[in-house]
């Protein structure tokens, strides 16, 4: 949620790609195009204590130590395995809403997006080639664009 990164980003992520001093991450996108996205302080935080008191306990299958995030088995993560992580803790916490890890991407842009970040800036995080991909997440619920005209309409 705090990178809107894809599934198929996120689970490719290796740790020389995450730039901690710079609050980055260096990722390799659709078309197999790098971008670097920021990444929220908290998140970054909790991916520090991650790979530094976690991860390192895990034993690293050979060929996936550079690699982030890992099962444990050691081999890193596939996007199947993200997914499903995802289902089964919205059930535990009893989320019953339909919700997968794309949920966290799509939230990320369009929280953006309604707190009135520029349309391009979330087009570069995202990593969508058009503007037009970008502004699917533009659809803005009842409320809050009853209270946009409550606060600038001149005639209430």
């Amino acid at each position: 949620y705090s990178s809107g990164l894809r599934v198929s980003e996120l689970v490719e992520l290796k740790r020389a790609n995450v730039y901690f001093d710079l609050g980055f991450l260096r990722v390799v996108g659709k078309g197999n195009k790098e971008r670097l996205v920021p990444i929220g302080k908290d998140a970054m935080k909790y991916l520090r204590i991650y790979l530094e008191e976690i991860r390192v306990h895990v034993p690293v299958q050979k060929g996936f130590e550079h690699f982030v995030f890992l099962n444990k088995s050691g081999k890193k993560l596939s996007r199947v395995s993200v997914f499903l992580l995802v289902k089964s803790l919205a059930s535990r916490i009893g989320l019953h809403k339909s919700i997968s890890p794309h949920t966290f991407r799509h939230s990320f842009a369009t929280h953006l997006i309604e707190g009135g970040a520029d349309l391009r800036a979330v087009q570069e995080m995202l990593g969508h080639e058009s503007i037009t991909t970008t502004e699917i997440y533009t659809h803005l619920d009842r409320d809050y664009l009853r209270q946009v005209i409550r606060e600038f309409h001149p005639r209430k």
